[in-house]
């Protein structure tokens, strides 16, 4: 086989890596709290590999006005637990109770608190701190009574070291724990949405498409001139 066939196979495995990428991105453009991938694709002559870095760039904050919603001001993230039982962080701040009491991210995830899932005693309002504490007027008591119940455990994990795990959450390599920080605060009554620019998407899936159409096209001229060779060769 020849070089310029082995290469253009190659160009086009990085590109369909690459659109797998762009793809997923413009399917959570409306995802709350998403993070955009950044697909990398090098020529394959150059011995160039695809791979992919998450945007940590902060999404838009749209104002809800619902208690339970909350945006991370900044750098920071929401430590939840995912459905493999380990620690991830998100940015997903669309909270909500379930009838047990487990506060929940929007996709059902439980969020982790002082000591483990946060689990909410029966109440009548509740409201979430700028430092992540939880307080609840308990249900029949008076109006102006609030008890705080627990604090949203909010961390600062070192960006740089943050993989997209297979759920979609943000893990430290090994599985690492980041500690709870004091220096992270959210606002309540807010959501920060997705990262993705849908507009840019659109473009790159164009320029993908013509990317792989021309490695095709390599393919296709790299054959034929394999079997022009092949037949020069049979005339000896």
């Amino acid at each position: 086989m020849s070089q310029l066939l082995l290469n253009a196979v190659e160009n086009a495995k990085q590109i369909m890596h690459a659109q797998a990428v762009n793809a997923n991105n413009l399917a959570n453009v409306s995802t709350d709290g998403f993070k955009a991938e950044l697909a990398h694709v090098a020529a394959a002559s150059a011995g160039g590999k695809a791979y992919s870095v998450p945007d940590l760039s902060e999404g838009v904050v749209r104002t809800t006005g619902r208690n339970l919603d909350i945006a991370v001001n900044g750098e920071g993230w929401i430590a939840v637990l995912g459905k493999d039982g380990t620690e991830g962080y998100s940015r997903r701040g669309d909270l909500h109770v379930d009838s047990f009491g487990q506060l929940l991210d929007g996709v059902g995830r439980p969020v982790l608190g002082n000591n483990g899932p946060v689990a909410l005693p029966p109440f009548s309002t509740v409201e979430v701190g700028a430092d992540g504490t939880i307080s609840i007027q308990p249900l029949g008591s008076a109006a102006n009574t609030l008890a705080v119940v627990d604090r949203i455990k909010l961390a600062e994990p070192n960006e740089q070291q943050l993989q997209r795990s297979g759920d979609g959450l943000m893990r430290l390599p090994d599985n690492e724990i980041a500690p709870a920080s004091a220096n992270v605060r959210v606002t309540s009554g807010n959501i920060e949405g997705s990262n993705v620019n849908a507009v840019g998407e659109m473009v790159k899936m164009i320029d993908l498409a013509r990317r792989f159409e021309g490695q095709v096209k390599l393919m296709q001229t790299a054959q034929e001139n394999q079997q022009a060779l092949s037949k020069l060769m049979s005339l000896r």
